[in-house]
């Protein structure tokens, strides 16, 4: 785990987050899902004037009134609290009553007419023989309100069918305007500007929009577990705020720069500067954006003026960027560490050791004869594998442990920052796409071999963080090791429909079936991964 003292930015205690539940209504219409939704009064405290789904906070009298609502089999004590909170709130700010008699049959218009919208809830549903209808309001999703606000709520966004015969009239005073209309449809008003919204709405609009129907919601919702849980972080892009979710590329980043949640980290991408991630960590992107590069080459920088620096990845051979590399360290380089040898990592190297008067060791391992021509690389030391790496100055001490992991090179290496938990992982480990493995120097069983080795160091190093060769930093880092992995294994069992699908099929047929899913201008460089996984079906096909 991180030190505390690596940290950028005093910590503070985010605000505490309170229990609330909001409903997502729903109806089929011809046009697909409709959900309803209302303007918040201007003067709330709490995403004034936005468009939201009817909702609030969760009371004691919810938790008391689980005698009087129906509940499914597995519907826990908190959900059905929930549940009742959401069924008390839509009523009270829309007038629409979740409700059934005891045969069943839905609360009535005349029912709502009886009832006082501030007068206690379960009371008046009881003296009306009403049920609430428990079992009918399923979790949807779990968000928590982002650390950097100063209002938060613990809130599950749930989904219910609108009953019949019902219309929405809303309180006039927390609620305005009540709207039934498309999840497409409202995000395009919102794009326009005429349909302010707030990131947890948005995001769950985009995801409901992929429904066709409201009986699909719900069938997606039957396991009783959200379909996702989030709590959102925000950064600065292009100067603004920008908020993500746990799957968005720049929230591992803004998990490491800011842990308890304040907006202070600028994800733009550029090369002029480096950017800090730990008082002993920068990256200094090379000026080499591409298809295969993205935004650039990833060159860290890790230690201090009191210790010195490595730099881990100089890059190409571009002297803009090495003279950036050699004025970030003010020259007090101690070693310059390749990860492997393709040419958008280790030429760089050479030039930035002739700027320093001491001259630090290149290290990392020799090229393999495998290597293409352009990847020839050459160490004043080959590294040793597991072996440590130390900057120190006094009781400060940064220490690298150095692992080996072909597979995506032959030469390939990964270095772990033990005291702060951090995993340095070359091109083995990318944020936003998966590396490329290119035979012969590129082999898929020592690849995934590779990644067992990586999860065993998180696991021993307690490593939350992978700060990748290109992309943003990653959070949750065995997660994001596991999943690379099952993302792996699911490509090669298409690889291997296909080649049964095909027997006499070329390279080319099988990768438009195995790869279908994937745009065709990428399918040429898909093809070396492919062949990869090709030579490692047989392989194992050989053994078995």
């Amino acid at each position: 785990m991180v030190r505390p003292t690596q940290l950028l930015y005093p910590q503070r205690d985010p605000a505490p987050t309170r229990p609330a539940a909001t409903v997502l209504l729903l109806r089929d219409t011809p046009q697909g899902i409709e959900v309803l939704m209302t303007r918040r009064s201007m003067t709330a405290s709490f995403a004034p004037g936005a468009y939201v789904f009817p909702g609030g906070g969760i009371d004691a009298a919810d938790a008391a009134a689980h005698a009087q609502s129906t509940r499914r089999a597995g519907q826990s004590d908190l959900q059905l609290t929930q549940a009742i909170a959401a069924i008390r709130e839509s009523f009270e700010e829309l007038g629409v009553l979740l409700a059934r008699h005891a045969d069943g049959s839905h609360a009535t218009t005349e029912d709502i007419a009886a009832m006082d919208r501030k007068a206690p809830f379960a009371a008046q549903c009881r003296k009306l023989s009403l049920m609430l209808a428990g079992k009918d309001v399923f979790t949807l999703a779990h968000w928590v309100t982002d650390r950097d606000l100063p209002r938060r709520f613990d809130v599950p966004f749930l989904v219910a069918r609108m009953p019949p015969g019902q219309t929405p009239v809303a309180d006039e005073a927390e609620q305005f305007e009540p709207s039934w209309v498309r999840p497409a449809d409202a995000l395009a008003r919102h794009e326009a500007g005429t349909f302010f919204m707030i990131f947890p709405t948005l995001r769950t609009l985009e995801r409901l929009a992929k429904y066709a129907s409201v009986e699909s919601v719900l069938s997606a919702c039957a396991h009783e577990k959200p379909l996702w849980i989030s709590c959102p972080r925000a950064g600065l892009l292009g100067g603004q705020d920008a908020r993500y979710m746990e799957h968005d590329s720049p929230y591992g980043e803004l998990a490491l720069t800011s842990p308890d949640g304040q907006i202070v980290h600028s994800l733009d991408w550029q090369c002029e500067r480096p950017v800090p991630l730990l008082k002993n960590v920068m990256r200094l992107t090379a000026p080499n954006p591409g298809m295969m590069t993205g935004p650039g080459t990833n060159s860290y920088i890790v230690g201090t003026a009191d210790t010195g620096y490595m730099v881990i990845d100089p890059g190409p051979d571009d002297a803009a960027h090495i003279a950036r590399l050699y004025a970030a360290t003010g020259g007090r380089i101690e070693a310059i560490v390749c990860t492997h040898s393709h040419p958008d990592h280790s030429p760089g190297a050479r030039p930035l050791q002739a700027l320093c008067a001491h001259r630090p060791p290149v290290l990392g391992l020799p090229s393999a004869d495998t290597a293409r021509a352009d990847s020839h690389f050459a160490p004043d030391r080959p590294l040793l594998n597991q072996e440590l790496l130390r900057l120190t100055h006094q009781a400060e001490s940064h220490t690298f442990k150095v692992i080996f992991t072909p597979g995506h090179a032959a030469n390939h290496v990964c270095l772990v920052l033990v005291e702060d938990g951090l995993l340095f992982s070359g091109d083995h480990i990318l944020n936003g796409s998966t590396t490329i493995i290119n035979p012969p120097d590129g082999e898929m069983s020592a690849y995934l071999d590779s990644l067992d080795q990586l999860t065993r160091a998180c696991n021993a190093h307690e490593i939350d963080f992978i700060l990748p060769a290109h992309g943003h930093v990653l959070g949750e880092a065995p997660q994001a090791i596991a999943q690379l992995r099952a993302h792996r294994l699911k490509r090669e069992a298409k690889v291997e429909a296909a080649m049964k699908a095909m027997p006499e099929g070329t390279m080319h047929d099988w990768v438009a079936l195995a790869y279908d899913d994937t745009n065709p201008r990428l399918w040429p460089i898909a093809l070396r991964s492919l062949q990869a996984h090709v030579e490692r079906i047989e392989a194992l096909q050989r053994v078995a």
